[in-house]
């Protein structure tokens, strides 16, 4: 298997046992130093010990008896050293060897010489030669034991990680696989996978099955926007194709007389069509805005003002009184969208109000934000509806049907707020009306 082929969970297992493996490595190295300087420590301490009760033995020896070598008793001192397999010599102050456990000491390689005392004078020399058996045994002995030890602890750790290493790479990666798997679903044309909870998941895994189902969740969504708008627009040209294509026919087999009436109404439903069109391609031009705008210093104020006197016929034919609260807002933007978006607003909460109603608008600002607020006393829209008023030709139940206009206008406001760095909520509730509230961030030049 090609190393760019191995799974997540393999290489999580491998870089972990690989680390856990090294520090191992890295503490038994250690631990092996320690052993061979403590092995080396206890040996120079047995020795040194040793020579002091050498030295001790043979003092004491030497002082139970006349001042003299001649009649002093070595073998307890003799012993003591063949015990611990050292070999030991004594000779007196003249150079005269009293006792040996090996010839001609003086001369022999490696051998230590201690002087003998007795209160204070010095009554013979001490020369002992560690000829490696027993003590260098025993800590050859004690070397390698703790060095298999150090093995075979090396050996269950290493083991410890490998199991540790499998379980938590496996933990690690079901995650991944899980994404994995929606991914392909998804790639293969499942729009509805999900990949849900991810328990003992870590936080950023966590986090990217959430960005992936809200991803997921979106795409989901824009496809069936995608359709509807499809089936939306079929449906809004069905009528007034069915229209002229009806009334075409009937003039042309003589059914009705090509009167001026007629001719009107023809003219209305391509009137109908070519608004339509018109909304449509306005909508486009304002998915694209940002690239398209003019932006300037303008006051918002002024841009509602002259979109409010606009729309004033309007109203007063639908018996709806326009009330304003304008105060001075600068921003940075297209003054002639930013009169569309006004516009497109008013009509909306004018074509929803009753008659003797009243739409407020209203232009406030604070130290950051420019803020447009237009609302109406309609019928309000209720809370299952209010995620979908700005999508392309939605219409709400209550009252929305008989309205003229194809319901893009909400979908080209929010477009050519997002184009303006802005944002825009709604808050209506059944029966109380509706108020639509755009931001957008105040000029660099209020500052």
């Amino acid at each position: 298997m090609a190393s760019g082929t191995r799974p997540i969970w393999l290489r999580l297992t491998l870089t972990y046992v690989g680390v856990a493996l090294l520090a191992v490595l890295i503490l038994a190295g250690i631990t092996a130093v320690f052993i061979e300087r403590y092995v080396n420590v206890l040996i120079s301490e047995r020795r040194e010990n040793l020579t002091r009760s050498l030295l001790v033995d043979a003092a004491s020896t030497y002082n139970t008896g006349q001042p003299s070598w001649s009649d002093v008793d070595l073998r307890p001192a003799l012993d003591l050293a063949a015990r611990s397999g050292t070999d030991v010599a004594v000779v007196d102050d003249r150079g005269t060897v009293v006792a040996a456990t090996f010839t001609d000491p003086r001369h022999a390689s490696g051998t230590m010489q201690e002087p003998i005392l007795v209160r204070g004078q010095r009554v013979g020399t001490l020369f002992v030669k560690f000829n490696g058996r027993d003590l260098v045994e025993s800590a050859d002995n004690l070397r390698r034991s703790l060095i298999h030890a150090d093995v075979a602890a090396a050996g269950v750790a290493a083991m410890l990680a490998l199991v540790a290493a499998v379980v938590v790479a496996r933990r690690l990666s079901a995650p991944v696989r899980a994404l994995t798997a929606a991914a392909g679903a998804m790639s293969h044309g499942n729009r509805q996978v999900r990949v849900g909870e991810l328990p003992g998941a870590p936080a950023e895994l966590s986090e990217l099955a959430t960005t992936f189902d809200q991803m997921a969740a979106t795409i989901s969504r824009q496809e069936q926007l995608r359709r509807d708008l499809v089936a939306d627009v079929a449906h809004e040209l069905r009528t007034p194709i069915a229209i002229l294509q009806a009334n075409c026919e009937a003039l042309i087999d003589g059914v009705v007389p090509h009167t001026a009436e007629q001719t009107a109404s023809l003219h209305e439903e391509v009137l109908r069509l070519a608004a339509m069109v018109d909304d449509l391609q306005t909508l486009a031009s304002a998915e694209a805005a940002a690239l398209h705008l003019v932006r300037q210093t303008c006051d918002l104020a002024t841009v509602a003002e002259m979109a409010i006197e606009s729309m004033q016929n309007k109203a007063v034919s639908n018996g709806v009184v326009l009330a304003r609260e304008l105060t001075p807002a600068l921003i940075e933007g297209d003054p002639t969208r930013l009169h569309q978006i006004v516009t497109n607003l008013l009509s909306n909460a004018v074509k929803f109000s009753p008659s003797g109603g009243t739409v407020s608008v209203r232009v406030t600002n604070d130290t950051r934000t420019a803020r447009l607020t237009v609302a109406d006393e309609g019928t309000g829209i209720a809370a299952d509806e209010l995620p979908h008023v700005f999508d392309r030709f939605w219409r709400g139940r209550h009252g929305t049907e008989a309205a003229d206009g194809t319901g893009i206008g909400l979908s080209i406001v929010a477009e050519l707020v997002a184009a303006h760095d802005g944002e825009i909520s709604v808050d209506s509730h059944p029966g109380e009306g509706t108020t639509i509230t755009v931001t957008f961030p105040l000029s660099p030049a209020v500052g």
